[in-house]
C-alpha cells in the first residue's frame, strides 16, 4: 500500500486536519526550511555523540533514542509551536480538554541494520481501548530523508478507527516517505512502528507528542526541563509542559496556579485558580463516557512488509 495524504507545506491547516481525521496520519512536506534543521542538528550534535546505541527490542538494538529536548535546543521550539501542528492538535485535542501539554520529545536515530519495529499503538500505556477519541497527537520530524528502504515509520491508514482485536494485514501498512525538514503527524491510536533500515546511512527523526492536559505525560516535562530553563521559555511554550492550568484547579501548586508559582509568586490572591476563560472550556467540554472495563493487554502487531 503507498502512502497517499502527502501535503505541500502551504497546505491550509484545515485540509490536513480533515485527512488524520478520516485516515489517523498525513504529511506535511518540508514544513521547515533546512537551516531550521540545521540549527536542530546542531543543537544536538554534542547528544547524538553520546547517545547509546539501544539494547531493547522494542525500542531498537541500532536506535540511539534521548529526550528532554526542550532543555537540550533552542530550534527546536520552532517545530514544537508549528502553526499547522498547533492547528492539529487543536482541532483533535481541544474538545476533549482545557488544555493540552507536551506528552514527549525524543530523537530515534536508526542506524544502517535496524530491524523493523513491532507496530503498537502511543496510547497503549494508558488503560482505554480502542476504538478511542484522539488521547494524543504526535508528530515525527524529519532530519534526513524518510524512504520505505532506511527505516521511515510504518503505519496502518484508519487504524485509529479499529478495536484492539482488529490485526493489521501486510498490505494494508505504509511506509512514511518524506524529505527532510517535513513533518509525519497521526494520532496517538494509529498503529505504526519504526522501520527497517536496510541502507548505509542513518534515518533521524525528531519525535514530538501532545496528550489531553488532564492525562500524565510519557515524559516529565517538570525533570526534563530545570525550572531554571523553564522560566527562560516563552509563554506558549511554559505552558505547554505544564505550567498552566489544565482545568479549573487542576495542576495547582500550594493552591496556586502552576505559572504564577514557577515565577515566584507565594501569595495566594495574587493567583486565580476559576478565571472565567477556563470556567467556560470546562463547561464546553466534550466528555467521555466510560460504561465499562475489562482486562486486556496493549496491542502489539509484528507484521512482515519487508
Amino acid at each position: 500500500m503507498e502512502m497517499t495524504n502527502s501535503f505541500s507545506g502551504d497546505t491550509p491547516a484545515e485540509k490536513v486536519a480533515a485527512a488524520i481525521a478520516e485516515d489517523g496520519y498525513a504529511v506535511v512536506r518540508e514544513a521547515v526550511d533546512a537551516d531550521t534543521v540545521a540549527a536542530v542538528e546542531a543543537d544536538l550534535a554534542p547528544y547524538f555523540d553520546k547517545a547509546h546505541g539501544g539494547h531493547e527490542d522494542f525500542y531498537g538494538k541500532r536506535t540511539k533514542r534521548f529526550g528532554a529536548l526542550l532543555a537540550k535546543s533552542t530550534a527546536i521550539q520552532s517545530m514544537l509551536i508549528h502553526p499547522t501542528v498547533l492547528a492539529i492538535a487543536d482541532d483533535a485535542l481541544l474538545p476533549h480538554c482545557v488544555r493540552y501539554r507536551v506528552h514527549y520529545t525524543g530523537v530515534m536515530h536508526l542506524e544502517p541494520g535496524e530491524t523493523r519495529q513491532v507496530l503498537h499503538r502511543d496510547i497503549g500505556i494508558y488503560p482505554i481501548a480502542s476504538p478511542c477519541p484522539p488521547l494524543t497527537i504526535a508528530t515525527m520530524w524529519a532530519l534526513s530523508d524518510f524512504t520505505r528502504e532506511n527505516g521511515g515509520t510504518r503505519l496502518v491508514p484508519r487504524s485509529h478507527l479499529w478495536s484492539n482485536e482488529r490485526v493489521p494485514k501486510p498490505e494494508e501498512v505504509v511506509a512514511t516517505e518524506m524529505p527532510a525538514g517535513s513533518v509525519l503527524i497521526y494520532t496517538g491510536n494509529t498503529i505504526h512502528g519504526g522501520g527497517a533500515n536496510y541502507t548505509d546511512g542513518p534515518r533521524s527523526g525528531i519525535a514530538l507528542h501532545y496528550n489531553l492536559g488532564w492525562l500524565r505525560q510519557e515524559e516529565n516535562q517538570y525533570l526534563a526541563v530545570p525550572q531554571e530553563v523553564a522560566r527562560e521559555l516563552p509563554d506558549q511554550i511554559q505552558e505547554l509542559i505544564g505550567y498552566a492550568l489544565g482545568s479549573s484547579s487542576l495542576g495547582v501548586v500550594d493552591h496556586m496556579d502552576p505559572k504564577d508559582y514557577l515565577h515566584g509568586v507565594r501569595d495566594q490572591a495574587q493567583s486565580d485558580l476559576c478565571p472565567p476563560e477556563v470556567v467556560k472550556k470546562v463547561d464546553a467540554l466534550a466528555r467521555f463516557h466510560v460504561s465499562h472495563s475489562e482486562r486486556g493487554l496493549p496491542g502489539y502487531y509484528d507484521v512482515d512488509t519487508d
